[in-house]
């Protein structure tokens, strides 16, 4: 957020140019940045402006999210190659199950005939 910057010497010389005493302007002047700074705190307290995200949040949200997603696609990329390979054992051995039966099966019959 942009700072605002009250210069007070510049604003007490103003003041005594204009024909304030040195008294009478540090009071001004003093006043004035009470009421400055009283009003940026209502302003920020109106406007809610601490809880405002900047681009640099946003930024580092983004950033955040994106690793975020990168790491669930790793995961899931190793989860699928995971149930791949379970699955693929499932199947040879089911494979191999049946014909070990079947062979079985086979020698069975021809050794009664």
């Amino acid at each position: 957020m942009t700072t605002l910057t009250f210069d007070t010497h510049e604003f007490i010389k103003e003041l005594k140019n204009a024909g304030f005493s040195e008294q009478q302007a540090e009071a001004i002047t003093k006043l004035q940045k009470t009421v400055i700074g009283s009003t940026l705190e209502q302003a920020k307290h109106d406007y809610q402006l601490d809880d405002l995200a900047t681009k640099r949040d946003l930024k580092e949200l983004e950033l955040k999210v994106d690793a975020g997603i990168r790491e669930l696609e790793l995961k899931v990329a190793k989860d699928i190659a995971e149930s791949k390979a379970e699955l693929v054992r499932w199947v040879v051995g089911v494979g191999v199950l049946q014909m070990t039966l079947i062979v079985g099966l086979m020698l069975k019959l021809t050794h009664s005939i």
